[in-house]
């Protein structure tokens, strides 16, 4: 993946619950960034889009990033536009070194978990 296609910056985010200290009690699920890291974006095309429905997927697009450990597919993706979108599936990680980048297939819409 060359660097010059990574041209978005966007934000990976992690639900945290938070607890009261004194109780124990269980707060608020909150969103939290877990990354902030360059991207490329790119809509599905319509072989893909299809194949994506094919496995039960509401894929709508492809955010690929450099690799990085931690992602999982409980987390969402907030583009550089402000729109929010759920990762479907778990990410996918090159077919050569497995450790270059990682794609992330996303559904627009916010997720809230």
């Amino acid at each position: 993946m060359q660097a010059g296609k990574l041209k978005h910056r966007v934000q990976i985010q992690h639900k945290v619950t938070s607890q009261d200290p004194q109780t124990g009690e269980q707060l608020t699920d909150q969103w939290v960034e877990f990354a902030k890291v360059w991207a490329s974006i790119e809509d599905l095309s319509a072989r893909d889009f299809i194949a994506a429905q094919a496995g039960q997927s509401e894929a709508k697009s492809r955010v690929v990033i450099r690799y990085r450990k931690g992602i999982t597919a409980a987390m969402r993706v907030v583009l550089d536009d402000g729109a929010v979108c759920g990762i479907v599936g778990p990410p996918l990680a090159d077919a050569s070194s497995r450790k270059e980048y990682l794609t992330l297939l996303v559904t627009s819409g916010v997720n809230d978990g």
